[in-house]
Formats: C-alpha cells, sequence, structure tokens
C-alpha cells in the first residue's frame, strides 16, 4: 500500500485537438456552457482554457503588435455590462467588482483592419488617457485619427500625441423616434453627420468611423459575452478582459479578412503568414509552462 505523501498527482492535459477545439469555439460566439456540452469536458474546464488563455493573449499583443505603420486609425467604445446592467448592481446579490457597464474600446487601422490596441473599463477620462497613451506607443507614423465626439478624446489624445497627429471627430445626428414603431433596443434614425477638426489638417475624405463601428458588430457575433439580450453576459470582469485578449489576437493572426484575403497581421507586415488554432494553443502552453519567477502582466483594464 502506498503512502499518501507518496502518491504523485499528475494533473490531466488535454490533447491538443481537444483544446483548439475550445478556442475555436471561443472566438466563434458559442458560450461556455455550450463549449462544455459540445466538447465533452467540464465547465471548468472550459474556464481553465480561458483563464490560460487571456494573460498569454494579453503578453502576445504587446510583444507583437508595436511598430505600426498606418495613415488613418478610427476608435470607437462598445457597451456591455458584468453580472448585472448598472441600474440592478446597487440591489444585486454579491456583485463583485467591475459589475456593471463595461466598454471595450478599440483602435483599428482603416488600411489593414487591424486592432492596434483595446481597453476594458469604464467610459471616462482615465480610460481615454490610458488607452490613447496605449494607441500612440504602438504607432510609428503621424496618422489620421477619428473618434467619435466623447469629449474624454480630445485630453486624451493631446496627451499622448503632443500634438503630432491629424485628429478629427464625426458626430452623428440622430431625429427623435416616432410614435410608432418605436422599440426599446433600437436607436434613433441618424438624419446626419459633422465634421470638426481637432488638430492638424486631416483629409475631409477620410473622416469616418464607419470601420471600427462594422468591427464592433464583429465582436458582438464572435465573442457571446456581446450578444444583447442573452444570458451569456460576463459574470466576472476579469474573464471579460480575457476573452477579449483571446479575441484579439484571433482576430489579428488567425482569421482571414474577406476583403484583404489575409489576415490583418499579415497585411500590416507583422506577419508572414495566416496562425492556425493550433499555433495559438502552443502559444499559451509555452507561456504557462516557462519557468521563471511569475510576475504582473502588463494591466489591459481598468476595474469599474
Amino acid at each position: 500500500m502506498l503512502k499518501a505523501s507518496s502518491i504523485i498527482i499528475i494533473m490531466n492535459k488535454l490533447p491538443i485537438a481537444k483544446r483548439v477545439q475550445i478556442l475555436t469555439m471561443l472566438c466563434e460566439g458559442v458560450s461556455m456552457r455550450a463549449i462544455s456540452r459540445m466538447a465533452d469536458v467540464s465547465f471548468n474546464t472550459v474556464k481553465k482554457m480561458l483563464v490560460d488563455a487571456g494573460p498569454a493573449c494579453i503578453a502576445f499583443h504587446d510583444v507583437n503588435v508595436v511598430g505600426v505603420k498606418t495613415q488613418r486609425v478610427q476608435c470607437d467604445e462598445l457597451w456591455s455590462f458584468t453580472y448585472a446592467k448598472q441600474k440592478n448592481v446597487a440591489k444585486a446579490k454579491t456583485a463583485p467588482a467591475g459589475a456593471g457597464d463595461t466598454w471595450t474600446w478599440t483602435a483599428i487601422d482603416a488600411d489593414s483592419k487591424l486592432i492596434i490596441s483595446w481597453l476594458v473599463g469604464s467610459r471616462d477620462a482615465a480610460c481615454a488617457h490610458q488607452f490613447m497613451s496605449d494607441v500612440a506607443s504602438r504607432i510609428k507614423n503621424r496618422v489620421q485619427l477619428t473618434t467619435d465626439g466623447y469629449k474624454a478624446y480630445f485630453d486624451a489624445v493631446e496627451d499622448s500625441f503632443l500634438g503630432e497627429i491629424d485628429y478629427a471627430v464625426l458626430i452623428k445626428i440622430y431625429g427623435r423616434h416616432n410614435a410608432e414603431g418605436t422599440t426599446r433596443y433600437s436607436p434613433a434614425e441618424c438624419i446626419g453627420t459633422r465634421m470638426e477638426v481637432v488638430n492638424g489638417e486631416p483629409d475631409p475624405s477620410h473622416i469616418s468611423t464607419s470601420y471600427v463601428e462594422r468591427h464592433n458588430l464583429t465582436m458582438r457575433m464572435h465573442m457571446r459575452r456581446f450578444t444583447r439580450l442573452t444570458n451569456g453576459f460576463s459574470k466576472k470582469f476579469q474573464h471579460h478582459v480575457w476573452m477579449v485578449a483571446l479575441y484579439t489576437v484571433f482576430y489579428n493572426f488567425t482569421k482571414v479578412h474577406k476583403t484583404l484575403r489575409v489576415t490583418p497581421a499579415m497585411e500590416a507586415g507583422l506577419t508572414d503568414r495566416v496562425w492556425t488554432f493550433e499555433d495559438l494553443a502552443n502559444m499559451i502552453d509555452a507561456t504557462i509552462e516557462k519557468p521563471g519567477k511569475r510576475g504582473p502582466y502588463k494591466n489591459r483594464a481598468i476595474s469599474n
């Protein structure tokens, strides 16, 4: 009989094909509960894959998406919520830190469609400054930037780019809802736009947020926790951050853009091949198994 002290417990490692299957479904808009059923693994196994993938993808993005050469950048913020909507947090039971409105900030290269930078947090000046500072640190040359009219951008852009930028805002003008046919989740009709130059000499023909707004839809389609009117929303703020980190690497390096016929990272000159989910799984494994002292990874989120 073996003594308890002599028993060595070895954690079973999922086969690479199973890990690839889980990562693929995470990035294709399947909920974690559904992945557990379809892949015949426990929910905790799926969660562990996400927990491992998040920090690894954050580190990968920080190392590989740098020195970007671009001419036009568009930025926007995408709303979602964690645990409960903001109005319900006060009366929610055991609401975790970060519960409530959750905003995902993204910066897109209008030509290569590359996600240059992202941030998950609140929609306030602190997040705007951290986000814009990261955007500026990844771009190699002077660019034309377009955002919406959110005022927090103005100081953030000025402080981050120090005036070395051609910056304009595109403000949409909405009409009133019609009394008939008005729905709770439908925005008012956009009846026009107004352009305002903030700095430099931006080309009026390229003052647009169309690409980044279209990318908001792509994010909602590829991540279940962004889908409206479902129970797939994030229950923990940090899990939301990790999913966005995984999606960003998938979108930049694995997903072939329909119009470009290559991945955004290839179009931007950051890689010379299409990455596979097996490559992503191996990258995550290498990050986890890398020996040495563990330290905090670069924080890409500001808690609500």
